[in-house]
């Protein structure tokens, strides 16, 4: 029997993040997006992530609260935008996320992008909905170590989590030795380099080894790298195959191999643009 996988990373403070999530960006059908997540979380998934410009919060919650599974064994995580950012309108945003989820406090929230000259005050934000009990971890997404260094100066209690993009065409290395020096653990976004890996000769040749597809192949690669992963999906059979990849392991052979894939090759924006 396949066997799905459940494993969890201890951020700086101690909360147990799953290491295996569903991620619903672009989930913009109503109907669709419900369906989706309310079978991610039949099938074992126990960690969505969510952001206010996907516009898809209230399904989310719906999806949550349809689902029977007890609040606490859920890791729901969203994001400030853009347009929100700034100390005022982060606690602001906050609040309207909140209420389209229907929840009381969210496990983690995130600056979705480094926005200039408001970042370090949306940070600090965030460090007030975390005294306050209103997220459990605090986080960032898009950060460079350039950015991570200006909020660290001023941060009374570090950032607990980097979302970024990451995949084997974009390892990130540098990036993730620095947030690993600060005890900053890191979500890979875009982890099949949205399909682009998918006909990777590499990659298809370990599945055939272990009877894997390259998408569970590279899933794996996450994994074994400590990196929190959040494939997204809509396809039933997708987001079930996505989740059954505890039953083989990659050697370090098979590792180096893929890190070998590198070509700093972003699918998306680079953090500095913005």
């Amino acid at each position: 029997m396949t066997k799905r996988f459940n494993g969890t990373l201890e951020l700086a403070n101690g909360v147990k993040m799953p290491q295996l999530g569903l991620g619903v960006y672009k989930m913009t059908d109503p109907g669709q997006t419900v369906e989706a997540i309310t079978y991610a979380l039949e099938t074992g998934y126990r960690a969505i992530d969510t952001a206010a410009i996907y516009e898809n919060e209230r399904e989310t919650g719906e999806a949550i609260r349809h689902s029977g599974v007890p609040r606490e064994e859920l890791f729901i995580t969203s994001k400030v935008w853009n347009t929100d950012q700034g100390y005022d309108g982060t606690l602001r945003a906050f609040e309207t996320s909140l209420k389209k989820l229907g929840l009381e406090y969210l496990d983690l929230y995130l600056t979705h992008w480094p926005v200039s000259e408001k970042y370090v005050d949306t940070y600090k934000a965030i460090e007030r909905l975390y005294d306050e009990k209103l997220i459990r971890t605090t986080g960032v997404s898009n950060h460079h170590a350039h950015h991570l260094e200006k909020i660290l100066v001023k941060a009374n209690v570090a950032p607990m989590v980097n979302q970024i993009e990451l995949h084997p065409y974009l390892t990130q290395e540098p990036l993730r030795a620095f947030c690993e020096e600060n005890g900053i653990a890191v979500t890979s976004w875009s982890p099949l380099a949205r399909g682009k890996l998918l006909a990777e000769p590499t990659l298809l040749t370990i599945g055939e080894q272990y009877g894997k597809t390259p998408a569970q192949v590279i899933i794996r690669w996450h994994l074994q790298n400590n990196l929190i992963v959040i494939p997204k999906s809509v396809t039933p059979e997708r987001i079930r195959e996505n989740n059954e990849v505890a039953d083989f392991e990659l050697s370090s052979e098979e590792m180096a191999s893929i890190n070998a894939l590198n070509r700093d090759e972003r699918t998306g924006t680079n953090p500095d643009s913005y």
